[in-house]
């Protein structure tokens, strides 16, 4: 049995805990706040930009924007505590589709020409709150997250999938109830797409972001192109083709688009897909194709599924660099097949399942990887995700992580939505306040997965005395 990490009360029980076998997590004894400490210190781009410290705010959707696309009210609080959070790197702030039929969900932001004001009025609140409390500016880096939803598509309701998909997944297609006579995106389709991704970052740059990120992760469109194996033609087979997609994006974006920079968030590494047992803990589908092989997890061991090979997210990083890419987040794994991969819990989600590992080993396994990857590209900025579990000892490993050259910036995201401060407080020396840490309860994620807007239910007081709290309530109540 693991041992909750909110019952490890000191520094010491924690740093005992996490150098045990099977976690192994880095841990700095003294947090060193600004201006000397390792999280303070800016990062200079190629061109000499400095980012001013090392937190990332990670993307966020709230299923909360309008039916055509635009921010509401939500949305602009959640960006303006991304603006609070003292942060100096705002990765994409949520992912926006860059058309109609991508959305994840019907209430998706979208990167269109008439939605160009709203984002611009978006992205200014966002850099208002910070400048009122930190003063300066011109160290922050805001970008905007590109997103087509592909096989996790649901653009018109929230509970019906209307997939784009790349290739017929032996598992992912009847899980999700994809028809074996299901109509596959074809070489043309893809090749529009990419002309809506170029002009999605156009608009982007028009408006002020300082750069886009062509997102590659979670199950969705970018992603689903790395494990595109059995796909024939151009997009398809080869590690070359399959990174046709991104490689077309990023050269077009490059030609149309200077000035702008380019980021990259990406699954690093993914497994098969998690389905409870019945102690409804999780346990990998262990599917073998004709030759006794597993080839659809990107990053993932082909011949032992469920373990990690990086050779293909190395090669990746390389084709990034000689691309131009110059910034890459690394997350993992989908929410929709195996959640506790991108985001380890203790409390799974209302569609996941308990744990069936020490959430600390998924945490260490982000940072494992994480880590070899930045160490073959020194030169790119890199991003580390999966660090929210770690509550209280957020800063602690984050300061570690970071002094080792392990990797760039602590991306935070979830935790955000509880207590957007974190990172400023940690900067400053001050105690964390212990009320608003995220305890990984995954309400944010099980209410959007109930039609309800995502928000942080139990710590949030705007959302614990909502309305939609009462229905989530409801919703979640077990049927006698």
């Amino acid at each position: 049995m693991y041992t909750r990490i909110a019952r490890l009360n000191t520094l010491a029980e924690f740093r005992d805990y996490v150098n045990a076998p099977g976690v192994r997590i880095p841990v700095s004894p003294e947090v060193v706040p600004a201006p000397s400490g390792p999280l303070a210190q800016p990062y200079k781009l190629k061109d000499g930009r400095a980012i001013g410290n090392r937190f990332c705010v990670q993307p966020m959707e709230g299923w909360d924007g309008t039916v055509d696309g635009r921010p509401t009210d939500l949305v602009y609080r959640r960006w303006r505590k991304f603006g609070l959070s003292g942060a100096k790197l705002i990765w994409g702030g949520e992912a926006a589709a860059v058309r109609p039929d991508g959305r994840a969900n019907p209430n998706q932001l979208m990167m269109l020409d008439y939605t160009m004001r709203d984002m611009e009025e978006l992205r200014q609140a966002l850099v208002k709150v910070h400048k009122e409390h930190y003063g300066q500016v011109d160290d922050l880096l805001v970008g905007l997250q590109l997103t087509h939803s592909g096989r996790f598509s649901r653009p018109n309701e929230k509970t019906k999938l209307e997939p784009k998909i790349l290739y017929h997944h032996p598992l992912l297609d009847g899980l999700f109830g994809v028809p074996e006579d299901y109509l596959v995106m074809t070489d043309n389709e893809i090749d529009d797409l990419i002309g809506d991704y170029i002009r999605a970052a156009k608009r982007a740059l028009v408006i002020g972001f300082d750069f886009v990120d062509i997102k590659h992760c979670h199950g969705y469109l970018g992603h689903e192109f790395l494990s595109a194996v059995s796909r024939p033609g151009g997009y398809g087979g080869s590690l070359g083709n399959r990174t046709r997609f991104l490689r077309e994006v990023v050269a077009g974006i490059k030609s149309e688009c200077p000035g702008l920079r380019i980021g990259v968030r990406f699954s690093c590494f993914d497994m098969p897909p998690f389905r409870p047992d019945e102690n409804n803990v999780g346990r990998l589908l262990d599917y073998r194709d004709a030759h006794g092989r597993y080839p659809y997890a990107f990053g993932g061991d082909p011949d032992q599924p469920g373990d990690v090979k990086t050779d293909e997210p190395l090669a990746l990083m390389k084709m990034m660099g000689e691309m131009g890419v110059e910034l890459v987040n690394f997350s993992a794994g989908s929410p929709y097949y195996n959640p506790h991969i991108i985001r380890p819990a203790w409390f799974p989600p209302s569609d996941g399942y308990l744990p069936p590992e020490d959430p600390l080993a998924g945490v260490a396994r982000h940072i494992r990887v994480a880590s070899e990857l930045k160490a073959a590209a020194p030169d790119m900025l890199c991003v580390g995700s999966g660090y929210s579990y770690l509550q209280e000892w957020i800063p602690n490993v984050a300061q570690a992580v970071v002094e080792a050259g392990m990797i760039d910036f602590v991306g935070l995201g979830r935790s955000t939505l509880s207590y957007p401060e974190l990172p400023a407080d940690t900067l400053a020396g001050r105690p964390l306040d212990r009320s608003r840490i995220c305890r990984t309860f995954s309400d944010c994620t099980t209410a959007p997965r109930l039609g309800l807007v995502s928000g942080c239910y139990p710590l949030d007081e705007y959302y614990r005395s909502s309305p939609v709290a009462k229905e989530l309530k409801r919703l979640k109540k077990p049927v006698k």
